[in-house]
């Protein structure tokens, strides 16, 4: 009788555990199975070269993924992101043409930005705006500018700093022979371990969660909601900064028109498949990391496949679509 109560233990402490997997870290799952689809069908796929390529192209993203996911575990979104990259990037070349100095230029970035990411929390805070119109609002506003000072065209680092602000993209720490760690994959990391200390370990990431989980909750409980959510914009807004550094380092130019174009479906894209639910409240920043390492990998596998890069849009949205659908089946499940 003893043994048959625990086998029935047993049996229900796996499903339990299953369910858990499933509904809770199904992204890793997920990120597993990309990575067997991938090896198969681009034969190139384990080599440094391809997954350190990878990492190169998920870094821009990835910063403002970090931030992004942020916004909306706080139940708010920002489309703004892509045209932040056009105009901190824009106007970062010129201070760097200007001073040539690269850490002044940085500096200048990630103070614009910050001030970008303020703006819109102030709009959505005290002025009592939909953070979807105060960003699209932004997102008008920011590339106008830029086209305006740029007239639609491109801001170029100029000859003499052409080499050494190149470095930051593809420099990086030499292992063996040709084998290096590249500076925007050691970046990445540490962005992404940093804001996972953050929402795990901090007063400020709980907060985050309470607020995007029941802000009426929260603000009773003695959260300063205004503060929350400027803050998370204003995070966002630096990360715009720095990947609009890394931006103009790997392009050594910004078109005006149409630097980071797509970049918010992208992000918003990588945090959904991430596992952050989109109505706020819940989240995970090691999702986000794979979240975005599966965008661009499903990219390579579509590169390999020799499928157009102009559906990548469409994959975006798809991508959100079959995420929500997923967390609202989950949610449905869980709550009844």
């Amino acid at each position: 009788m003893l043994n048959i109560k625990g086998e029935k233990y047993k049996d229900i402490t796996a499903k339990y555990i299953f369910k858990k997997l499933v509904s809770e870290y199904s992204f890793i799952l997920s990120f597993v199975l990309l990575i067997i689809i991938a090896g198969i069908v681009n034969k190139n796929f384990f080599t440094w070269t391809n997954l350190s390529n990878i990492f190169i192209q998920s870094s821009m993203i990835g910063l403002i993924a970090m931030g992004m996911s942020m916004v909306i575990s706080a139940g708010e979104i920002d489309i703004s992101v892509g045209s932040q990259v056009a105009l901190i990037g824009g106007f970062g070349i010129l201070v760097l043409n200007i001073t040539g100095s690269t850490v002044i230029m940085i500096l200048f970035c990630a103070v614009f930005g910050f001030l970008i990411g303020t703006i819109n929390g102030l709009l959505i805070t005290k002025g009592g705006m939909p953070s979807m119109i105060a960003t699209m609002a932004m997102m008008g506003a920011a590339r106008s500018i830029i086209n305006h000072f740029g007239s639609g065209g491109p801001f170029t680092v100029s000859r003499e700093l052409f080499g050494t602000f190149r470095l930051l993209a593809v420099g990086g720490i030499p292992l063996w022979g040709n084998v290096k760690i590249p500076y925007l994959m050691i970046i990445f990391i540490i962005v992404a371990i940093i804001f996972d200390v953050i929402m795990k370990q901090t007063k400020l990431g709980k907060h985050i969660y309470a607020v995007g989980s029941n802000e009426t909750s929260a603000r009773l409980s003695g959260v300063n909601v205004d503060l929350i959510k400027i803050l998370v914009f204003a995070i966002t807004g630096l990360m715009c900064g720095l990947a609009a550094v890394i931006y103009a380092s790997r392009m050594t130019a910004v078109a005006a028109a149409s630097a980071a174009s797509g970049y918010e479906m992208e992000t918003i894209a990588a945090v959904a498949i991430g596992g952050t639910a989109m109505s706020g409240g819940r989240g995970k920043i090691l999702g986000t990391f794979m979240g975005v390492l599966m965008f661009k990998m499903i990219s390579n596998i579509l590169t390999a496949a020799d499928v157009s890069t102009f559906l990548n849009g469409a994959i975006s949205g798809a991508i959100i679509v079959i995420a929500v659908l997923m967390q609202n089946y989950q949610n449905r499940r869980k709550y009844g």
